[in-house]
């Protein structure tokens, strides 16, 4: 039944998307919010913006739709035609409408911020600004937290700092065809997995309408792209990856078989390629005297480009050294400790090839 479900969210999100994106790309061109090629920029066309829009709406108006759903069951009562599996969870969901309007506000904030900074241009500050704002709205309107043991203020502040980086990661990582809606898609996809083990019902749920909208948004952003996603979708993309990352539990507390310390490792192997593409960007910028915020084309994908590979091929090959450090994450909290250091060196390994193709590719 789950799967089945699984399987129509995921189905409504992305039909959602499709339906979405050309209407959004015909507004682009009309109202002229396009991107022109630059030097700080790899497209070589001048293609629509607002994607992001689309992704959005996706995701927002399902999970709306739901929770609405959800309260009217949970004062009226589930309908018969409900299975019982699925109607013990309606009060739970329900219960769960303040934390999930306060995540939708924060990505909807986030959406209008990079909307407004892909047509006029607000400069890295104001926008590190709102989304200082808007991470610690959420950790503390939503009381959600990481690393709880290391107690306040030093989680909050720990908090924050996940979802500036991960926001800011996903935002580098936009920077060709189809790339990260892609690795979002693999991300969720492996964060899924993680969740449903331990029957995380309400962060699956999110998943799957995260892991349709950005297939859907890939019909039309794979190169060659048609569209783009802009600060507007890659802003929202790495919130609600740190936000889902956060809410999943990466252990079961009554298995003695799981490690509770192999756990907190699992969002950083998850995120392991994002991290080091954004980590490794700052370095060469700041190493090179320029603003580490300010957008230039030394990413990795670009020095695939640079080594002779095509655009797809070199996106092709960032999702699956994506999806190898997310099958080690899935896996990790569940093997015994030798097992556990074998994956983790399995993910050390895939950094240490695209360290590697990055020093070797030259260039920017």
């Amino acid at each position: 039944m789950y799967i089945w479900i699984a399987l129509a969210t995921i189905a409504v999100s992305m039909g959602l998307a499709m339906l979405a994106i050309p209407i959004v790309r015909q507004l682009a061109i009309r109202t002229g919010l396009v991107a022109s090629p630059a030097k700080d920029r790899f497209g070589a066309t001048p293609t629509p913006l607002g994607g992001g829009v689309a992704i959005v709406l996706a995701i927002l108006m399902p999970s709306i739709l739901a929770m609405a759903v959800a309260a009217v069951w949970a004062v009226e009562g589930a309908p018969d035609w409900l299975p019982g599996s699925v109607a013990i969870h309606i009060a739970g969901a329900a219960s769960r409408a303040p934390m999930a309007l306060t995540i939708l506000a924060g990505a909807a904030i986030l959406c209008v911020l990079g909307l407004i900074d892909d047509r006029r241009g607000l400069g890295p500050w104001l926008k590190l600004v709102v989304q200082i704002a808007v991470a610690g709205g959420v950790v503390m309107a939503a009381d959600l937290r990481i690393l709880t043991m290391l107690g306040e203020p030093w989680t909050t502040m720990v908090s924050v700092l996940w979802m500036l980086i991960i926001m800011n990661a996903m935002n580098f990582l936009d920077n060709m065809d189809g790339l990260a809606a892609g690795v979002t898609l693999v991300v969720s996809i492996a964060l899924l997995a993680a969740a449903a083990t331990i029957g995380q019902l309400f962060v699956a749920g999110w998943l799957c309408l995260l892991i349709g909208a950005t297939a859907g948004f890939l019909v039309f952003n794979f190169y060659p792209a048609r569209i783009y996603m802009g600060d507007a979708g890659s802003l929202v993309l790495g919130f609600l990856l740190a936000v889902l990352s956060m809410l999943t539990t990466y252990y079961d507390p009554t298995s003695p078989g799981m490690h509770r310390m192999y756990g907190v490792l699992v969002p950083l192997i998850l995120l392991a390629v994002p991290l080091y593409d954004f980590t490794s960007v700052m370095f060469i910028r700041i190493r090179e005297g320029r603003h580490p915020m300010v957008g230039d084309t030394c990413h990795f994908s670009h020095r695939l480009v640079a080594r002779g590979m095509s655009v797809p091929a070199a996106v092709l090959t960032i999702y699956l050294c994506t999806a190898v450090t997310g099958i080690s994450a899935i896996l990790l909290p569940h093997v015994p400790d030798w097992a556990a250091m074998l994956l983790a060196g399995q993910c050390l390994g895939v950094l240490g090839v695209i360290a590697l193709l990055e020093s070797a590719g030259g260039g920017s």
